[in-house]
């Protein structure tokens, strides 16, 4: 797999300076974490979700989340369920018809309902979860931390094959304030126990509004609601810290159509500027569709630190990943921190003069950024993410 993989190869030359990196589905947890991207959320109901991986229908798609959960209403659980085998066995029969090559599939991930919905899927769907990547842990709290990490380890030894985890933090004894601390410090340690098998920790940015009976308009990003940029930045402080540093990703995005209230937030002249006249119609285009919402929330999400993003809409793919790239400034900036001698100078003056690199303090964003640079590439100079729209 690699990111923009739809790209030919003179595409590749004309916009990367470094060109994104091969991923295995069985690479390194650490590499797998990083690539993930706009992860697409799809109902377990949901007709052909594997016909459309065998005709490249989602183009750009890295990662994808098979829900049995909030998008499946009580009533059809076994409905669910019995969709999630047949995706699973038609996964297997279009590999094993080389229909799909098991290294160019995108990571799988299966949303289950609780901890005991877990062994139930273990139980009914047996060797065929062999091609999933792993599964999203929701409603994740200090109460059913363990059993969720206990029956994983269950799968892992019945399917013999590493799975991994992605808790999404959404519940009430996160947020609220009085026990969010004391709830935290259970949560931590399990997860800490089994960080060999946490992917990524995943911010459900829904679950969290309801609890206050909050939805964020489109005009507005999830750090514009108080209380949820709160508990963000609460998270935030737990698991990104120096000596942790797990990927916690970004809330999801959910409109993919709306009208407009506020001004745009995307300005005419990177996309003139490398389009010409043109360019104003692919801006147009992202405005009709409420994507400049999206890529103004991401670009937050990456300033406080945050990695990938839950969609729940093919268009919101490649938005999101041609926002992950890494700009040449930035890759410059990281070289050259990176590239100076601890015990040398303490600051230095940037590649393009704009600014003064620290070195010890920015030691740590320098080696994020290259392993950004190496899952997604690295624009040439005056490149940007309107290349790739």
């Amino acid at each position: 797999m690699r990111h923009f993989n739809y790209l030919n190869d003179k595409e590749i030359d004309s916009i990367f300076y470094i060109k994104p990196g091969t991923i295995k589905r069985d690479d390194s947890r650490d590499n797998l974490a990083y690539a993930l991207g706009a992860t697409l959320y799809m109902p377990a109901v949901r007709e052909n979700i594997i016909e459309d991986l065998i005709e490249g229908k989602h183009k750009g798609l890295m990662s994808m989340v098979i829900c049995t959960e909030d998008s499946i209403g009580d009533n059809m659980v076994e409905e669910a369920e019995k969709s999630l085998i047949e995706h699973l066995e038609r996964l297997e029969a279009a590999i094993q018809a080389g229909e799909l090559q098991y290294e160019d599939i995108p990571l799988i991930f299966i949303r289950i309902r609780n901890p005991m919905h877990l062994e139930k899927v273990r139980i009914i769907a047996g060797n065929l979860l062999k091609n999933i990547t792993g599964f999203v842990f929701p409603k994740f709290t200090d109460s059913n931390c363990e059993e969720y990490f206990e029956n994983l380890k269950r799968v892992i030894e019945s399917v013999g094959k590493t799975f991994y985890a992605m808790p999404i933090l959404e519940s009430p004894e996160l947020i609220y304030w009085e026990k969010r601390a004391e709830s935290i410090k259970k949560l931590v340690s399990v997860i800490d126990y089994y960080s060999h098998l946490v992917l990524n920790i995943r911010i459900g940015g829904t679950d969290l509004s309801g609890l206050f009976g909050i939805r964020r308009s489109p005009d507005v990003t999830i750090y514009d609601i108080s209380v949820i940029r709160d508990c963000i930045a609460f998270f935030i402080n737990t698991f990104n810290r120096l000596e942790r540093q797990y990927v916690v990703s970004g809330p999801v995005w959910e409109y993919f159509s709306s009208e407009r209230v506020l001004k745009p937030q995307l300005r005419r002249t990177p996309f003139r500027g490398y389009f010409g006249p043109e360019g104003e119609k692919i801006r147009l285009k992202l405005l009709d569709d409420y994507t400049d919402g999206l890529m103004r929330e991401v670009t937050l999400d990456k300033a406080n630190g945050l990695v990938g993003k839950t969609v729940i809409h093919p268009t919101h793919i490649i938005p999101v990943h041609a926002l992950y790239v890494v700009t040449h400034e930035e890759y410059m900036d990281a070289c050259s921190i990176l590239s100076t001698c601890p015990d040398g100078n303490g600051a230095v003056k940037s590649t393009y003069s704009n600014k003064m690199n620290e070195i010890k303090p920015h030691t740590l964003w320098a080696e994020k950024i290259m392993r950004r640079a190496n899952i997604f590439g690295v624009f040439h100079q005056h490149n940007s993410f309107t290349c790739l729209l």
